[in-house]
């Protein structure tokens, strides 16, 4: 393990007296696949996010503007974090149209039917997990994850991840993957206590081996496969 200054241990606190104003998290997360599984060795798309305790100010900050572009009939990334307040702009990027929607879990919203090279957008207001689609194109699908809280990374390919620029304070880690279970990310969460730098202790997280069911449309019914690729779908 690296040198560190201060350790918070995923099973309890150590407390010592800090000089700077603020910290700077680190920490590994290893993401255990099934066997065989197609994906080697990446440790990427979990999100570590600290939410304070006990009165540790939270700040106020203008709301924060992220983009989830539509291009050759994809989102340009599939995961997106963002905190609770923040603006996501869906540019459609693509010579046809989309249809933008999220209407099960976080925030519901459908942006209708909208053209190559307009925009709309969507305010997260708050915390929660929204998986988006477009009721033209099924393959088309991303999650943005809102947290309640300014303080959050997400884990690189290695399983590295670093949260900067966090105030003296007590604060939950809570932890998110979307391929892992609700028990195995309930049991991670821990209360950590913050007075100068902390890497944390390398944890580990599951990647269940499950295939995900296929969606519906936002009318909940089957997708029309031979509208898919039309410029233009009335109706959908």
């Amino acid at each position: 393990m690296r040198p560190f200054t201060v350790v918070a241990l995923l099973f309890g606190l150590i407390w010592v007296p800090g000089l700077i104003a603020q910290a700077r998290i680190s920490g590994h997360v290893t993401i255990i696949h099934p066997p065989r599984s197609k994906v080697d060795k990446d440790d990427s798309g979990a999100v570590i996010s600290l939410v304070p305790l006990n009165g540790t100010a939270a700040g106020s900050e203008p709301p924060r503007h992220f983009r989830l572009a539509q291009k050759n009939k994809s989102f340009e990334k599939h995961l997106l974090v963002i905190s609770a307040g923040s603006i996501v702009d869906f540019p459609n990027f693509d010579p046809i149209f989309h249809n933008v929607f999220s209407l099960f879990n976080g925030q519901r919203f459908d942006l209708g039917l909208y053209e190559s090279g307009t925009t709309r957008s969507v305010k997260f207001a708050k915390p929660g997990v929204s998986y988006i689609f477009c009721n033209i194109h099924p393959q088309m699908e991303a999650v943005v994850v809102t947290v309640p809280t300014p303080w959050f990374a997400v884990t690189r390919a290695d399983g590295d991840f670093t949260i900067n620029n966090v105030p003296p304070g007590r604060y939950e880690m809570q932890v998110w993957f979307e391929r892992a279970s609700a028990e195995e990310l309930s049991a991670l969460t821990r209360t950590i206590a913050v007075e100068s730098d902390v890497e944390l202790p390398e944890f580990t997280v599951h990647s269940v081996n499950v295939v995900p069911a296929q969606h519906k449309n936002k009318y909940g019914r089957d997708y029309d496969v031979s509208s898919r690729d039309s410029p233009y779908t009335p109706g959908q």
